[in-house]
């Protein structure tokens, strides 16, 4: 720990290093170590297995991660400007920080490190779905997730069916993870200042009752959201050759709109499609 204790300040490693925040790579830093520790706790245990952080730029939830026990982390970044920003954090880190530098959404996790996987990060606003969904294809290679998101992307991880923020993701995501909102974090807590508030959510992939296969799931879900307004009978039938058949097969009403299902509801669809 004394290692790094005596790193420099994150704002003199970002002068240091010409670290300026890229709207491009949707970079958005976290400097209050206070913060970043409560995200790395929230993640406990941390010293068992393997930690993926992707996204660390400057390193700070890589600093509170470390500090908080992580036994190991791989920190998985694109920006080469970061990669060197953060050698001297490797340094301190005294072996327990490997860096990758590459593009998350072609990285599959398994490859990282052995299991127990967490997945700790603050992520790129402009990727983090894209990341989270690549993330459920592989959640039998995943312990846990502690994510942080903008809020309006937490809020349809979490919604319910026949709310405004239920969507695909909510069912996607709930049906392969259990989904529990921790915490939003302010504008004002990074560096540049977001235009939106934060939030940072865990997803625990379920032990059990997954479906093998989610390609199924993903077209029936942006079938029917696609066309949210329309009733499924009608929504559907891009997937189903006799939309109205299945879904009187299955006890759901035809009429129906998308968000008046629920996730199990359309697991069911999704199994029907796959047969």
């Amino acid at each position: 720990m004394d290692g790094l204790a005596a790193l420099p300040p994150l704002r003199e490693v970002i002068a240091a290093h010409g670290l300026d925040a890229r709207k491009r790579l949707g970079q958005h830093f976290l400097l209050d170590l206070n913060l970043t520790r409560r995200i790395a706790r929230a993640a406990a245990p941390l010293d068992q297995g393997l930690v993926v952080e992707v996204g660390p730029g400057p390193g700070g939830l890589t600093r509170a991660l470390l500090l908080e026990g992580a036994g190991r982390v791989v920190a998985v970044e694109i920006d080469s400007r970061a990669i060197a920003a953060l050698k001297e954090l490797q340094t301190a880190a005294d072996g327990r920080l490997d860096l990758v530098e590459g593009d998350a959404l072609k990285i599959d996790v398994a490859t990282l490190g052995p299991a127990p996987r967490r997945i700790v990060a603050n992520l790129p606003y402009n990727v983090s779905t894209a990341l989270l969904v690549g993330w459920l294809h592989q959640a039998d290679q995943i312990a846990d997730m502690v994510l942080m998101f903008q809020k309006e992307v937490g809020d349809r991880l979490a919604a319910a069916p026949r709310s405004k923020d239920y969507g695909r993701l909510s069912v996607l995501a709930q049906h392969v993870c259990t989904v529990q909102r921790l915490f939003d974090v302010a504008p004002s807590a990074f560096v540049p200042p977001p235009k939106v508030v934060s939030s940072v959510v865990r997803l625990r992939p379920r032990p059990e009752g997954r479906l093998a296969d989610l390609r199924p799931l993903e077209r029936v879900t942006a079938a029917a959201f696609g066309q949210r307004r329309k009733m499924l009978r009608s929504s559907l039938g891009s997937v189903f050759s006799r939309p109205v058949d299945v879904l009187e097969g299955l006890g759901l009403r035809p009429t129906a709109r998308a968000e008046e299902l629920s996730v199990a509801d359309f697991v069911r669809l999704a199994e029907a499609l796959d047969k």
